[in-house]
C-alpha cells in the first residue's frame, strides 16, 4: 500500500485543491502514482461538494494544473487514512490538532510553510483578495513540494 497526503484548509476550495493538483501533478511527473495519493479536505463544510473556487481553478490551469476535486470537510479516519496532513496555515493546524485523538496522529499534522524556507510560514487565504493572492498561493505550495513528496517517501 502506498503513502497518502491530505491537504487541508479551511472551506477545501483554494488552497487545499490547489495542493492536491500541484501534488498529483508533481507526482505524476515524477512516476509516483502507484505510490503516492492525495486528496483534499477542509476543516469546515459550509462548501461541501463544490469544486474549487474558479479563480484559484483559473490561476492553476495556466500552471498546467487540474483542480477536479469536490470541497469535502476532515473526517476523524483522515487521520488513520492518511500518513501526512498538510495544513495550509497556523489556524487550520490547530483544528487539525484539536480533532486528532492521539499523539501518533497529531505527529502527521504539518504546517505547509514548515516544507519552505520562507519567513511566511501560513499560506495566505486568497479568498477576499484579488488575483495575486492565488498567484503566491501556488508558489508557496510549488516551493513546498519537493520536501513534502521527500518527506512521506522517507516515512
Amino acid at each position: 500500500m502506498g503513502k497518502r497526503i491530505l491537504f487541508v484548509c479551511m472551506g477545501n476550495i483554494c488552497r487545499s485543491p490547489a495542493g492536491e493538483g500541484v501534488a498529483e501533478s508533481y507526482i505524476r511527473q515524477r512516476g509516483l502514482a502507484a505510490q503516492i495519493t492525495v486528496d483534499s479536505a477542509g476543516t469546515i463544510d459550509h462548501h461541501s461538494g463544490e469544486p474549487a473556487d474558479r479563480r484559484m481553478r483559473l490561476a492553476a490551469e495556466r500552471r498546467g494544473y487540474q483542480l477536479n476535486s469536490r470541497a469535502r470537510q476532515v473526517e476523524s479516519a483522515d487521520f488513520e487514512r492518511f500518513d501526512l496532513i498538510v495544513a495550509m496555515d497556523r489556524a487550520n493546524r490547530d483544528d487539525l490538532l484539536q480533532q486528532a485523538a492521539n499523539d501518533a496522529q497529531r505527529k502527521k499534522v504539518r504546517l505547509l510553510g514548515s516544507f519552505i524556507d520562507a519567513a511566511e510560514r501560513d499560506v495566505p487565504d486568497p479568498y477576499y483578495g484579488g488575483s495575486d493572492g492565488f498567484e503566491r498561493v501556488l508558489d508557496m505550495i510549488e516551493s513546498a513540494m519537493p520536501n513534502i513528496i521527500a518527506t512521506v517517501r522517507a516515512q
